[in-house]
C-alpha cells in the first residue's frame, strides 16, 4: 500500500476507497457478529479513517417484516481495519422512520 508524509515526516497510510470502506465495514462486523454482511447506510470520512453505519438483521423471523435488523456504528482506520464499533439502534425490519 501506498504511503504518503504527515505533518512531522512520518510515513502514513493512505486512505483505502469510499467502495472498499464499505466492504470493510459490512464485512468485518458481520464477522464479529457471526451475521451475514449487511447495508451500509452512512459513510463518512474521518480525520482516523472511516465512519460507517452498517443495518444487519439480529433476529430473522417469519413473516421476514417481523425480523429484528440492528444499526450499528462502525469505527475504521485509513486503512479499512475495524477499530470499534457500537449498537446504536434496533428496530423491526418492517419498520419506516418518521
Amino acid at each position: 500500500m501506498a504511503t504518503k508524509e504527515s505533518g512531522d515526516g512520518t510515513p502514513e497510510p493512505e486512505r483505502i476507497s469510499a467502495a472498499a470502506a464499505m466492504r470493510h465495514a459490512s464485512g468485518q462486523l458481520a464477522e464479529l457478529l457471526g451475521s451475514e454482511r449487511g447495508a451500509v447506510s452512512a459513510l463518512r470520512a474521518t480525520d482516523d479513517g472511516w465512519a460507517a453505519d452498517v443495518e444487519v438483521v439480529e433476529i430473522e423471523r417469519i413473516p421476514d417484516t417481523a425480523s429484528v435488523m440492528a444499526s450499528y456504528h462502525v469505527d475504521l482506520d485509513p486503512r479499512g481495519q475495524l477499530m470499534g464499533y457500537e449498537r446504536t439502534r434496533r428496530y423491526a425490519k418492517g419498520q419506516i422512520d418518521r
